[in-house]
């Protein structure tokens, strides 16, 4: 019945460009894809007679899709480069079962330089800075601080913002780092060329490294050993920048290299960048596996997700190591985005040719390296029968004492170590345990679209937060695996330290009871933990920061009972303190209200 339902769907759809998402029988989101026809494109996929089948000119993936495809949504959109923005955007945010996922949500800083000043300085930035004279040097996915610290190291700019507009010389003009502009004691010819030096060290780098490695060793022979080892790490910082590689490129070149590669159980996708005809920087991230690779969606989601908005500088060239279908349409968008002509090409000869060959043996060579290193996530996958390996895990826990300073923890396991640069804690309102993870999974499935969802949830809790996290991501049709470790109830209580109690773990297909000394139940039991403990910690520092803020209510004369009065009508002390005179007294009286407004 549903195949005649989409047969009519389908012979309506409209000549324009759009995008459209097939669904299977349960309502779950199968696939997303973008048309410049939406008419033509989706018709592509089936045979209307002698009966409606899907067409099997389609890929094998396709084919595949289409066996388990039960309904058809469709969006209408302008342009060909809304559709592809807005899929790029729905595939990020509802991860469906047969789209890659590129996983890549993070900004690269960058170093700049305000050229229109008399004395500039080198700043960091991951955002576009404002100015007509602004010179970018980047991206640096690592060691971009250490490269900036070190040109203040080596060289004698001005070493603070603060410094020119004191006005006389400091220490940093006494112990040799810095030549004092500040009371023209260097004019500003003299400093520029000193400038040129430290731009041409950004890109060319053994200059500067060797004279880091002069005063290393110089230190090291003051038994100065502090300073040394730190300019030893800074040297390993930006030693790691270069990938090994005789590249160079006569002509200074401006290129972003692309490489992508699908291994048996995950993907790769290598970046350099090359500035002046020189590599300066490289990059790389994993994928989860798909039932099948498809490189035009792999290239143009990196492509897309890499050159935002935010990109404070980007190549007008970028060489990517395949052909893909919408190459000429991504770079329309890219030229759209960035007010400049942006060509993508794959050189099959050449100096530029030679750049695609060295990243595709990175490529090659991270594979191989990472074969067993995510060796208990394969396990956990076929343990739970998940629809992905979890090589990037969320989990969650809560916190609170007698309802007081309620808090939320999410920690993050990505390719085989903690990633802490993406924990997150939630200041929760909700007075009871399910309320609290509801209130933290909404927010969580609510920033998808900025952040993507992770391979698997694990949740601290039984069948009823393992419900509550399948309701709501079905809700929002995003795929997303779930389960949920608890101790077993004795007594109609779950007993944390009590020995006789088993962690269980809930799942989609029931309860899992593995024996304690399984490895597998383990590696849940650290995802748990490390939840707890972060969510533990953030609540005993918002506890104590609570108590300390009730203990200067409790001496302005204000008592505990009007003091939960104003924490249950206000949810937060910040709120009671940006509170009006009006609402205060509305809630207690003018004399509380008064000597509230008098002290805050």
């Amino acid at each position: 019945m549903y195949k005649e339902t989409m047969k009519t769907l389908i012979q309506k759809l409209p000549a324009t460009p759009g995008v459209y998402q097939y669904f299977d029988e349960k309502g779950k989101l199968l696939y997303v894809g973008k048309a410049k026809n939406l008419k033509n494109r989706v018709k592509s996929y089936w045979r209307f007679s002698p009966e409606f089948t899907p067409n099997t000119a389609q890929s094998p993936r396709i084919l595949k899709m289409l066996s388990e495809a039960a309904s058809l949504n469709t969006m209408v959109v302008e342009t060909e480069e809304d559709a592809l923005i807005l899929e790029n955007s729905l595939i990020k945010q509802l991860k469906p079962k047969y789209n890659i996922l590129l996983r890549d949500d993070k900004t690269y800083p960058y170093i700049y330089i305000d050229e229109s000043l008399p004395y500039p300085r080198f700043e960091i930035t991951r955002k576009v800075v404002k100015g007509k004279n602004i010179v970018y040097y980047g991206p640096f996915p690592t060691g971009g601080k250490a490269l900036l610290e070190s040109l203040y190291e080596v060289y004698p700019l001005v070493q603070k913002k603060s410094c020119l507009k004191e006005g006389k010389a400091c220490l940093f003009y006494q112990i040799n780092k810095c030549l004092a502009p500040c009371e023209e004691k260097v004019t500003s010819e003299a400093y520029a060329d000193i400038v040129a030096k430290a731009k041409r060290s950004i890109v060319r780098r053994k200059e500067l490294t060797e004279a880091l490695q002069n005063r290393m060793t110089m230190l090291a022979t003051q038994e100065r050993y502090e300073e040394a080892a730190s300019l030893r790490d800074k040297i390993q910082a930006i030693t790691a920048l270069n990938i090994s590689s005789n590249i160079d490129l006569a002509n200074e070149l401006d290129l972003d290299i692309f490489a992508i590669a699908n291994g048996d159980e995950r993907g790769v996708i290598v970046k350099l960048f090359m500035r002046k005809g020189k590599i300066i920087s490289s990059s790389h991230t994993f994928f989860r596996h798909t039932h099948i690779f498809d490189e035009n969606e792999a290239y143009k989601q990196a492509l897309l997700e890499f050159y935002t908005l935010d990109t404070p500088s980007m190549s007008k060239q970028i060489l990517t190591a395949h052909t893909f279908e919408d190459s000429i349409q991504v770079a329309k968008t890219l030229s759209t985005r960035f007010g400049k002509k942006i060509v993508i090409d794959t050189p099959k000869i050449g100096a530029k040719a030679k750049l695609i060959t060295l990243a595709m043996k990175n490529c090659e060579e991270l594979l191989r390296q990472t074969q067993t290193d995510t060796l208990m996530e394969q396990k956990i996958a076929d343990l739970f029968d998940l629809s992905v390996i979890p090589y990037r895990v969320e989990t969650y826990d809560n916190s609170h004492m007698m309802g007081v300073a309620t808090v939320g923890g999410q920690v993050v396991w990505s390719e085989g170590k903690w990633d802490k640069s993406a924990y997150r804690r939630y200041r929760l309102e909700a007075k009871d345990e399910y309320g609290q993870m509801k209130e933290m999974l909404s927010r969580r499935i609510a920033d998808f679209k900025a952040q993507p969802a992770p391979d698997l949830w694990i949740l601290d809790g039984g069948e009823a937060n393992l419900s509550l996290a399948l309701t709501l991501l079905k809700k929002e049709n995003v795929n997303l695996d779930v389960i949920a470790i608890a101790k077993e109830k004795l007594d109609a209580k779950a007993h944390r330290a009590k020995g006789a109690a088993k962690d269980l773990i809930y799942t989609t297909k029931g309860i899992i009871e593995l024996k304690p000394n399984d490895k597998r139940l383990h590696w849940i039991q650290r995802q748990r933990d490390e939840a707890h403990r972060y969510a533990i910690t953030y609540h005993q520092n918002k506890k104590r920061k609570e108590d300390t803020q009730v203990s200067l209510l409790n001496k302005k004369g204000i008592g505990k009972a009007t003091v939960k009065k104003l924490i249950d009508y206000f949810g937060t002390f910040e709120a009671i303190e940006n509170a009006s005179l009006e609402e205060i007294e509305k809630v207690t009286n003018k004399r509380i209200s008064s000597i509230i407004k008098k002290n805050t």
